[in-house]
């Protein structure tokens, strides 16, 4: 018998839930209206570097908040747990991935200090409102994601190349995609390029993080700046410890998408 199909849940609190309780899958579609944002953890001696990264490069690290070193807890969501409520998470060591866990409990110390960033499956909701058609929603798949050969703005220790997500869009659609993400800045605003994967040193059937995701005729490649850059930076920079999300599985929050749209 083939099993049902998984409904994502529409409340932010329930999928914390399902993800507290083990369940690990990608988090686009997931609480429609709610922000969804990425996580970085590292040691207190990193986070003035962090920060400084996110403010040197606010399009793909938009910080939406910071919490105090030791704690896991964040005002975007008062009653999570950043330890056990992501779907999966990332866990690194002198920059080389050494573990996806689906909870961290066991590798929280007073010293870490956690980092909220912006997401774009934030603006997959508003895109669909608009008519936008999202195709790795539709085709339940992880979002497209890819190192470009662009550099980031260093900072103290961390540096990297700047990550894109990649949505297929209609040609005839793109203008709104623009327009729709153009609006919501703190979730990486509008796209970083539009129709030209040579342009970023992309290969599109090869993602470094995620799924490949299959265009409809007419479908242009729309590439956003991606809030996995800082694990690309670490990769780059090897701290000696770090958590962060895994691709695609996202810190679902509290705060509804409008709050962060520009009218």
């Amino acid at each position: 018998m083939t099993a049902p199909a998984l409904v994502p849940a529409a409340d932010p609190g329930d999928a914390r839930g399902q993800y507290r309780a083990g369940l690990a899958v990608p988090s686009s579609g997931w609480a429609p209206g709610f922000t969804q944002a990425n996580l970085v953890v590292l040691p207190r001696d990193w986070a003035w570097d962090m920060l400084l990264f996110g403010q040197r490069n606010p399009q793909p690290v938009p910080l939406l908040d910071v919490t105090d070193a030791g704690s896991p807890r964040t005002v975007l969501a008062p009653d999570a747990d950043l330890r056990t409520d992501l779907p999966r998470y990332r866990v690194w060591r002198d920059g080389k991935l050494s573990d996806e866990p689906t909870d961290v409990c066991d590798l929280w110390t007073d010293d870490l200090v956690a980092f909220l960033i912006g997401c774009s499956f934030s603006f997959e909701a508003a895109l669909l409102a608009a008519g936008v058609p999202v195709r790795n929603i539709e085709q339940g798949r992880n979002v497209s994601m890819y190192r470009t050969n662009r550099e980031c703005r260093s900072a103290g220790r961390l540096s990297g190349p700047l990550v894109v997500s990649m949505r297929p869009v209609p040609g005839e659609l793109v203008a709104t995609a623009v327009q729709v993400t153009g609006r919501m800045p703190q979730v990486h605003g509008a796209p970083v390029q539009v129709g030209s994967p040579s342009a970023l040193g992309i290969d599109l059937s090869r993602p470094d993080f995620g799924d490949p995701v299959e265009f409809a005729e007419g479908d242009v490649p729309v590439f956003w700046a991606c809030g996995v850059t800082p694990q690309a930076a670490l990769m780059a920079s090897r701290p000696p410890f770090a958590i962060t999300h895994a691709p695609g599985h996202m810190f679902i929050t509290d705060v509804p998408d409008a709050v962060y749209r520009q009218p």
